[in-house]
């Protein structure tokens, strides 16, 4: 065990991680994170590492670029125009023309699960 401590402990003073305070900075971790993640074999010292810089990275980003909140109709209509869709391309997901319009003009209530029931079919 005193040899992992001290590969963590090695492990930090090489990187010296703190809180992220700057895009720079982040990107450094981030850059950090896949060369650690893209090796065959991670030591359990470099695991450490890995989930500290995790924790930073994303608290940083959380802060910095806020994901806003969406439901399910957002997405799938966030969906349709990453992927170039028309409403009539989504009656195989439906089931008829006249579902999926009366879905995206909200005159049903939304369905859980169709946001996931679209990135299947898309």
């Amino acid at each position: 065990m005193k040899g992992i401590a001290a590969g963590y402990g090695e492990l930090l003073s090489e990187e010296k991680p703190e809180v992220v305070r700057g895009e720079q900075q982040n990107q450094r971790y981030i850059e950090k994170l896949e060369k650690l993640t893209g090796q065959d074999v991670v030591t359990p010292a470099e695991e450490k590492l890995i989930a500290l810089l995790t924790v930073l990275v994303e608290e940083y980003e959380a802060k910095q670029h806020p994901v806003p909140e969406a439901g399910p109709l957002d997405i799938v209509r966030h969906l349709m125009g990453v992927h170039g869709l028309r409403q009539k391309d989504l009656v195989d997901v439906f089931g008829a023309e006249s579902i999926v319009s009366d879905v995206l003009h909200r005159r049903v209530p939304e369905v859980a699960g169709t946001g996931e029931l679209m990135g299947k079919n898309v």
